[in-house]
């Protein structure tokens, strides 16, 4: 069986789009995509940070708990405690003052 020429372009052409690959665009020259303009990286500030192993175990020993600002859940311990991005410690009172809702698991 015989491919056509045409046919066989035409199916390149769309892998190469498919790809991502400017194969497709002879005026880069060098064969690579260009370089898209990125946009400038977002980093979280120091306080929206998961909180330091030191942090944590003051906070333990003040029975505070750590909220996730994110979800609207506090945590009193287990995983999730004093380990989400955004998030920080405060009392239980203070917590459902705020609205935020105990997690049903840690």
């Amino acid at each position: 069986m015989r491919v056509k020429p045409s046919w066989l372009l035409a199916v390149f052409v769309m892998l190469a789009a498919l790809t991502g690959s400017s194969f497709a665009n002879p005026q880069t020259g060098s064969g690579q995509a260009p370089a898209a303009s990125a946009a400038p990286e977002v980093k979280p500030s120091p306080s929206a940070a998961a909180a330091s192993a030191s942090d944590i175990a003051d906070a333990k020993a003040n029975h505070k708990v750590w909220v996730n600002l994110d979800s609207g859940v506090y945590h009193q311990g287990g995983r999730w405690y004093g380990k989400t991005k955004n998030g920080k410690f405060m009392t239980v009172d203070e917590a459902k003052k705020a609205g935020y809702k105990a997690a049903k698991r840690d």
